[in-house]
Order: C-alpha cells, then structure tokens, then sequence
C-alpha cells in the first residue's frame, strides 16, 4: 500500500468494556445467580465495589457500607461475595487473550476494559458486525458479557460504549465511526426513536466537559 492510501485511512478504535466485571466473574461458577441481585464487596466486607444491574435496580449505591444495606440484602436474598482478585485478575487476562487472537492491536486499559485499534478492518468487514463478533467471542470462550464502543478516537470510543450500555436494544454495541452516523432505538414499548449521539452527548462541547456529565 503506498503512504498516501495508508495517510487517508481513517484511524478507528473499539473500547470493549466488561459487564459489572467482579459480579459477572462470581457468576461464571454461579449460573443459578444469572439474573438474582448481586454484590461484590470490599476487602474487608465493608462496602458494595460491584453490584449486579438487579441490585442497581434496587438502589444500592456503589460504596454503600453492607450494615446500611443489611436489611434490603435480607429481604430481597441478595447474594454478597468477598471480593477475590486473583479470579478477576486471571478472568481478565482470559478476556484480554481472546481479544488479542481477532484485533490489530491491544492496549488494556484496567482490568475489565481494552482500547482495540480497527484501523483497516472495514475493509474486510462492517465494524458493526466486527463489534458483535468479537462481544459473541468473549462471551462464548470466557462466558463474560461485554459492551463494544467503536469511534474514530478514544474518547467518542468511550462514549459509543456508553450508549451500547445504556440502550439494551443495540445489542451491546454502537459504531460511531461516521460522525454523522444516529442509531435506531426503541425502547420497550416498542416506540422507535433516534439517537443522536452528537447531541445526546454534547460533543460539539470539549470531550471533559462531556465525560464530566456522563462518567
């Protein structure tokens, strides 16, 4: 490829992100926990460091000390596990291993979270079906669901992983790799909607003050 076709490439990131990484790690040997409420907490068992969507959906903060919450895990048979970073540190480095074999390059970014460089691989493949075969891989070789942002830099990369988080109907992934590109919606009464991005996420403002609003 000459330097001028290799100039105009356009450069293309993913940011795959693990599910509520510590909950869906204890939930690979408890299938039985699959859609029960669960936390994951500190050292010490003092306060909630992962919560499962179930106990989000239940209010329970992250940082919530286990005496305040007491009650609410009795009632509502919340599983809590004692955190164990040998399994996550060794489940990580399974995921990392397995998105390692089908991209172009690699930088982990915290135990549960990698930037993956796709420059190219338009090419020979949409990046939206590129996303979701390499979400299904995860899944299938390590049994940990992820979300997969796609953008032509880090930072929207982020953002795209937000939207693939907070809009089930995506399927866990969103390519905002066209600027322009929206995304059909439809939330669960069925009413389609678009989405956005550009202005759901203010990115005509500086990429802080929009991560400061959202992260």
């Amino acid at each position: 490829m000459s330097s001028t076709a290799a100039a105009k490439r356009k450069p293309c990131f993913a940011l795959i992100d693990c599910n509520n990484f510590y909950v869906s790690c204890e939930r690979l040997f408890r299938p039985d926990l699959r859609e029960r409420p669960v936390i994951v907490a500190s050292n010490n068992d003092g306060c909630a460091i992962a919560r499962s969507a179930e106990a989000k959906a239940l209010g329970i903060k992250m940082g919530a000390p286990l005496f305040k919450i007491d009650e609410l895990i009795r009632e509502h048979r919340i599983e809590v596990f004692s955190s164990n970073y040998a399994l996550y540190a060794d489940i990580s480095n399974r995921v990392m291993t397995t998105i390692e074999q089908i991209v172009p390059s690699l930088e982990v970014y915290s135990i549960d979270e990698a930037f993956a460089e796709l420059t190219g691989v338009e090419r020979a493949v949409s990046l939206d079906t590129f996303g979701h075969e390499l979400k299904n891989r995860i899944l299938r070789w390590v049994g940990m669901p992820t979300c997969v942002g796609i953008a032509p830099t880090k930072t929207l990369a982020k953002l795209a992983n937000y939207g693939a988080k907070q809009y089930p109907k995506t399927g866990g992934v969103v390519d905002l790799s066209e600027r322009a590109r929206q995304l059909h919606v439809s939330d669960e009464s069925e009413h389609s909607f678009r989405f956005n991005p550009i202005t759901h996420f203010g990115l005509n403002r500086s990429p802080v003050s929009v991560l400061s609003d959202h992260f």
